[in-house]
């Protein structure tokens, strides 16, 4: 079955042979934007990788100023927004795997909880330093720019992915308003660089854009896709398990987060091949909107289970719900929302899984939301459990980017992640107990929902 959610209006970027009506510009122009004051090294991270030192945002005067000094060059023109990042060569790429010794540290059961998504915190994937008083973010100079191309008559925008070696980052249109933003491109960042070179040289540049959308502005309804194996005595009961179907446009999703779905899916296939009959029933969710805020697994929570703090009568039969959403990587441990009891019978789970590099389960009491849909669960006061992985190229490569495909999956280790998360989803299905909770007095403060892309 699915589940509907209101969503926003909709638009599909094609690809291939089709032609609309493109812009051919002579002498695009470079808008080199102010920057505000230097970070602290430890903020900015230069040095670790041997880049450039990174600056806060321009204050709203600042940017102003600079906007007005070029309002008249920008008609009719595409425009290359910001000096070409510096990425620098890495001569020491992060590791695959994660050293079992770091993984113990982090599920130790006796260590202070943390953070990272499927371990302790179980939360997103950071925020940057706050700039001083009165300095923009980078997203807010990101829409005062879009605004004034907008309202000075730009022919498009072109962006630099800032990645190595050819990769290019999502982008899209915050706003979801095709008229809030000119046509806009991301390119490599060899090629950014090249063209802003060329153009600080004074040397003619023809830049040409074919961009071939489709929009649909009665697009409003995503779909959630819910799958059952009906329990028997304790049938009222549920456990859920998961990941997003949803992608980004740049790629196919394929390790973010296709093969999470794959994972979940092959958990509960296996429990059905060798004829188990649960006690409680098992739920897969394949969420849709989960790269625009969480939208499918909020809706869903909201709507079957509520909250601690406003609970409708399903939100007393959840079990837990399991989840998986960091790449190709095997299954190495998992994040608990629960007391330390609950976290202790997830260990129990996966202890005979050491030989397939499962580590353990740690606890958290974070109802912050972001990052992937067990949040959602932790954000209700559900206990969401968060598998955490090995990276091998998700967080340096695919994450977001335009080489997330299949070849990047590793089968072997897609396998290992279903048997152990099957073997877990056995336990609590078959339990006497459901998956101890904190009680009314010693659960967590709710945290707000929050909204955005992941």
């Amino acid at each position: 079955m699915d589940q509907r959610l209101p969503f926003g209006a909709h638009h599909l970027a094609h690809e291939g042979s089709a032609r609309g009506p493109g812009v051919r510009v002579d002498d695009p122009i470079n808008l080199v934007l102010p920057e505000g004051s230097l970070m602290p090294a430890s903020e900015s991270g230069r040095g670790g990788r041997g880049g450039e030192p990174q600056h806060f945002g321009p204050t709203e005067e600042q940017l102003n100023t600079y906007l007005n000094s070029v309002k008249d060059q920008v008609r009719g023109k595409i425009v290359l927004v910001g000096k070409a990042a510096f990425v620098p060569v890495n001569l020491a790429p992060p590791p695959g795997r994660r050293s079992d010794d770091d993984l113990k540290r982090q599920y130790d059961p006796n260590a202070p909880e943390g953070t990272g998504r499927g371990g302790p915190g179980g939360g997103g994937r950071g925020t940057p330093p706050a700039g001083p008083p009165g300095t923009l973010t980078v997203r807010q100079v990101d829409q005062r720019v879009d605004e004034f191309l907008v309202a000075n008559g730009a022919a498009g925008r072109v962006n630099d992915a800032g990645r190595a070696l050819g990769e290019l980052i999502e982008n899209h249109n915050r706003t979801y308003d095709v008229s809030k933003t000119v046509p806009t491109v991301v390119i490599r960042n060899e090629d950014y660089g090249r063209i802003a070179r060329i153009l600080a040289d004074g040397t003619p540049v023809e830049l040409e854009m074919n961009i071939v959308n489709t929009w649909y502005p009665d697009g409003k309804t995503a779909y959630n896709t819910i799958a059952e194996i009906a329990g028997s005595d304790k049938k009222d009961e549920v456990v859920m398990l998961g990941g997003h179907l949803d992608s980004w446009h740049v790629a196919t999703g394929a390790t973010d987060n296709a093969i999470g779905c794959a994972t979940m899916m092959e958990a509960a296939r296996i429990l059905k091949a060798i004829g188990v009959k649960p006690r409680r029933t098992i739920r897969v969710a394949c969420w849709s909107g989960e790269e625009e805020g969480l939208l499918g697994s909020l809706a869903y929570v909201q709507q079957h289970f509520g909250s601690a703090e406003h609970p409708k009568p399903e939100f007393a039969k959840l079990d837990a719900y399991l989840n998986i959403d960091s790449g190709t990587g095997r299954a190495r441990g998992a994040g608990v929302f629960g007391p330390p009891e609950a976290a202790a019978i997830v260990r129990q789970a996966l202890a005979p899984f050491q030989d397939l590099g499962v580590v353990g389960a740690s606890a958290t009491r974070s109802r912050n939301v972001g990052g992937t849909d067990s949040t959602s669960f932790n954000n209700a006061g559900l206990p969401g459990i968060g598998f955490g992985q090995d990276p091998i190229e998700y967080g340096s490569h695919t994450h977001h980017t335009n080489l997330d495909h299949y070849e990047r999956i590793i089968e072997a280790d897609v396998k290992t992640s279903a048997i152990s998360i099957a073997a877990t989803l056995y336990q609590l299905a078959m339990r006497d107990e459901m998956v101890p909770r904190f009680t009314k007095e010693t659960m967590p403060p709710p945290a707000p929902a929050r909204t955005g892309s992941q």
